[in-house]
């Protein structure tokens, strides 16, 4: 059973290219974002928003 849906793959894909680009930014500050990490955990919480198939943040 796959842990993460489609909607999740596709969001940190999105996020990933963003990334890649040099437009995707943190959320408060706004700064650009370099770390590979940060970009899919940016797209693994924008899934999460969305109501996408995603496990919840460990504490």
């Amino acid at each position: 059973m796959p842990r993460y849906g489609k909607r999740a793959q596709k969001s940190v894909r999105r996020a990933m290219h963003k990334k890649k680009s040099g437009t995707l930014k943190s959320g408060r500050s706004g700064k650009k974002v370099t770390s590979r990490k940060q970009a899919v955990a940016i797209g693994l919480s924008e899934a999460r928003r969305k109501g996408a198939k995603v496990p919840s943040k460990r504490s």
